[in-house]
Formats: structure tokens, sequence, C-alpha cells
């Protein structure tokens, strides 16, 4: 089997101690927060009061905000935001601490201004008709790259399904149990992707913000997110007089023969929102933000060079989500994010260059494969301190490494509607699950020799067909080239069906049993959180 040499960190941290002993299996999932000494422990606390009165408090000073509160039962989720920052921050020091607090707190504030954005325009809440009408409503596995033209603060991209459902299930896991449930009453079947399925519930049960003029989807993932599509496309329009444009994206993206239907995807894309906006098209605003495009690929492969050293630094959630809002949310429209990428890269370089370590010894280099649940997303860094097993790239920020063309010529305004199509058909959530064998299986080992991984955790999301079928495949060529790939099954929203504690149980077993090892901190290897939200 491929081995890799074990790293050791000889420096001892300060405020070293096991951060097992913070949990607790009384009536709190803390005893108390974390020691880190004083210096980083006070910039903690200094981000803490950030979050609470910065963000949040200043969030709910609006009247509108308190009102779309109280309607909306997703909205109770945000009452746990400050807990869930902290399980990001678990055992962190340094520049590792500084990483998770740069990209979460900005990832959190732009997911608040969304919530502020939809109750602004919602019929029931702000009703702000002038702001309604110049907004474009998209699903939320969608690139907003037809919208990179746009001058943003006359056309508004809303991408709805992001606070109701994807934020709002990683602070609070039982929020979308609900919604679940009201699909499967209204005849959904329960094994259907439960993302695509609480969106459907949500849309059933009239929880989602009405606004915008109208509204653009795209056949995402699957056959579950085209069923929740359907659904919520069906009430737009036939309820809420909202038309609603299908960008249909290739499936087989590898394909050159598919390029030039992609491009003339977003041409009518775009063509539909300047009829229902009145607002146009400017190739100005495009370039602009085709730099800040490339900028953010140029970083994020900067970042992936980082980990695949023996002293990774930004890896997990914090680096998951943060290019998921920046690539798919964002797509160059906001300057704010040029900022952000420049200020991780640096923070990330300086602590390769101090060998700062995320735990006391690494033992394994993982490549982080499928779908990740969406309510223990932040079970990574459990791993690197718990058993010493360094994931050092996820699936879902494996994304696109090619610049795109960012100077105004008439040759590249023509190559700007395939580098759109390209960024489309590429997009988080599909860019491994469509498009072939090679995408899927040959991209995954030549990622473990490039990075030196010896194991690859794969997620087996239960409801998820396309990676799941392909179970013998992915065993076969691991044994082949010498990788332990280790399975780790959960249904991606649904705590019911694996808890926090059965997914960590499922590592813990692995390692025991198949690597013949003992965990680095046995305090951490249960923790009391599977009732917490």
């Amino acid at each position: 089997m491929k081995t890799v040499e074990k790293v050791i960190n000889t420096r001892k941290r300060a405020g070293e101690q096991s951060p097992g002993k913070i949990y607790s299996d009384k009536l709190k999932v803390r005893a108390r927060r974390e020691w880190r000494g004083f210096k980083d422990t006070f910039y903690d606390y200094t981000r803490w009061c950030y979050l609470m009165f910065g963000v949040l408090g200043k969030f709910i000073l609006n009247p509108r905000n308190v009102k779309g509160f109280l309607r909306y039962r997703w909205m109770m989720s945000y009452l746990f935001v400050p807990h869930g920052m902290d399980k990001f921050t678990v055992g962190l020091r340094d520049e590792a601490l500084r990483i998770a607090h740069t990209s979460f707190n900005f990832v959190i504030a732009d997911v608040t201004q969304a919530i502020a954005n939809c109750f602004r325009g919602d019929r029931r809440v702000g009703n702000d008709k002038a702001y309604s009408d110049k907004c474009v409503i998209t699903d939320e596995n969608s690139m907003v790259t037809f919208m990179m033209g746009f001058d943003k603060e006359k056309v508004h991209t809303i991408l709805r399904e992001v606070p109701t459902m994807f934020a709002s299930n990683i602070f609070h896991q039982f929020n979308v149990m609900h919604y679940l449930d009201v699909a499967q009453l209204n005849g959904i079947s329960g094994d259907v992707c439960p993302m695509p399925e609480a969106e459907a519930g949500i849309s059933i049960e009239d929880d989602f913000c009405v606004l915008g003029c109208c509204a653009v989807q795209n056949n995402t993932t699957c056959d579950g997110s085209l069923m929740g599509n359907g659904i919520i496309a069906k009430r737009l329009e036939r309820q809420y007089g909202i038309p609603t444009f299908q960008l249909a994206t290739p499936l087989r993206h590898k394909e050159p023969d598919v390029l030039d239907y992609a491009a003339d995807q977003i041409k009518q894309a775009i063509e539909f929102v300047e009829k229902h906006t009145g607002e146009h098209w400017d190739w100005d605003r495009y370039f602009a933000a085709a730099k800040r495009v490339n900028y953010a690929t140029k970083c994020r492969i900067a970042q992936l060079e980082i980990n695949s050293t023996p002293y990774p630094q930004f890896f997990g959630a914090a680096f998951s989500l943060y290019n998921d809002t920046n690539y798919m949310g964002n797509s160059g429209r906001d300057p704010q994010f040029v900022k952000i990428d420049k200020k991780l890269l640096d923070l990330a370089t300086q602590g390769y260059k101090a060998k700062r370590m995320y735990a006391k010894e690494y033992r394994h280099r993982a490549i982080v494969w499928g779908v990740q649940p969406q309510y223990v997303i932040d079970m990574l860094y459990w791993m690197v301190q718990c058993w010493g097993v360094m994931p050092l790239a996820d699936m879902l920020s494996i994304i696109n490494t090619d610049m795109i063309a960012e100077e105004d010529t008439p040759e590249n305004r023509e190559q700007a509607y395939r580098d759109m199509a390209m960024l489309n058909m590429e997009m988080i959530m599909r860019n491994h699950t469509h498009g072939g064998y090679k995408v899927l299986l040959d991209d995954l080992w030549e990622l473990c020799e490039k990075m030196n991984a010896d194991i690859v955790m794969m997620w087996e999301h239960m409801s998820c067909k396309a990676l799941t079928g392909m179970h013998g495949m992915f065993e076969e060529q691991a044994r082949e080239r010498g990788i332990h790939i280790m399975w780790v099954s959960h249904d991606l929203c649904d705590p019911r069906v694996f808890t926090r504690n059965a997914i960590r149980d499922q590592v813990s077993n692995y390692m025991r049993t198949v690597m013949r090892e003992e965990p680095l901190d046995p305090s951490l290897e249960h923790i009391p959180d599977d009732e917490a939200y």
C-alpha cells in the first residue's frame, strides 16, 4: 500500500490542551470556551463580537428583518450562527484560526446580506416593488455567470435557496427535517436527494420569500434537482406570475461539441434577463468581472499548491464554503472578494513558511471525494485532530483551473459566451458528478498522485446515484494503486438517517480495524453533539 511520511509538530502551541475537554455531555455541548493562549483567544473573541454585533446585531436592528424572522420557519437556524462558527475553529491557532475566521465571517456576512435582500423585495415582508422588479431569482446550485455583465447595483441576483436550505442546515442540523416530511407527505419519494426534496418542501409549504421579476433555473446535478426545480417553477409561474427560464446545461461537459450549444443557452439566459429587468448587458462590466474570476482561480490554485506540501494551510469546510460562495454566488461581480482572496492567500503563505500545523501529528494525507454532509460539515477538522488524517482537498473545491478571456476584443466577446458556458458546465456539484468516467475516477487518481495522498475519504451520500453506482470501480482502482479508500455514509441533510457520531464512528472504525491505529486525541473520538444544533 502507498505510504506517506509522518509529519510531527515539534512546537508547543499557545494554550495547548486537548480540544475534547471543552465538550460536555450535560445540557449544553460545551462546558466552556477554548483557551488558545492570550493572543489567539483575544483574536477569537473580537471576531465573535464582530459576528454578534457587527453582522447579526446590525441585521436584526432593521424592523423589516424582524418581521421576516417571525414569518419564516427557517430563520430560527440563524440564532445558532455563533455556535456554528465555534465548530469551525476548535483546536485552531495562529494563521489557521485567522483563515477560518476571515473566510467564514465573510461568508456569513454575505448570506446575511442575501437574507436582507430577500426580505426587502418579499411581497409579505418588505414589499419594495421597485427593488423586486430588478431582482433575478437563481437556484442554489446555479452559477451566476450570466449576470456578470449587469450592473449589480441595478440588477440584483437573489440566490433564494441558499439562506432557506443550504446555509441554514449548516448551522442547525434539524432545520430541513420538517420540509422533508412535508415533501414526502405530498407524494415525493423518500429516496430522493434531501437537498432538492427539502427545497421542494419549502415551496410546497410556501415558506420561500416571494420576489423578483423573473427566475433562472439550471439542470444542476441530478434528477432530484430537476424534480425540485419543476415544483418551484410551477409555483413561481402559476401562483406568483414570475416567469422562469430553464438554462439547459449539457451533462457531458468534456465533449467539445457541446460547447456551442451551451454558449447559446447562456446567450438566451442573458436576453431573458434583459427582457424582464429592462437593463442591458455591459461588456466593460463583464470583462472587469472576468479579471476577478481569474484572480480567484489563481488564488485557489496557489492554495492547492500549498496543500500539496507537507504543511497544508487552507482546507476543509472553510475552503469549500468560501469557494462555493466566491465561485458560484459571486462569479466576479463583487470586488470585495478580491481583497479577501489576497488576505487568505497571504495567511496561508505565512503559515506555510512558518510550518504551522493543525494537529500535533499528520499520519496520513487524504483526498475527500463525493458530496459532503451539510449537518456535520466541520468534521474534517475533527479528522485531523482526532486521527491525524489531513484532508488536502475536497471534490467540491476541485473546480475550474483555466483562465478565461479578460480583455475586451471582438473575438473575446464571442469567446466570453463559451467561457461562461464552460464555467456553468463545470460548476460545483456537477463538475465531477457529470462529464463521464474521467472526471469522476481518473481525475481523482491524478489528484492523489499530485498531492501525495495515501487515503481517499469517500463520502457515500446514500441518495446520490451518480457516485454510489460506481462503488465497485472505486474499490478496484484504489486497490490497483495501493491507495486506501474509506467509505463514509450519510444522507446529506437528514441527521435522522446517520447521526453525527454515526458518521464519525465510521472513520474511527476504519482507522482502528484497517489502519490498526489509535487516535491522536481519544477525548475527541465521541462528541456529545447528536442533539446539538
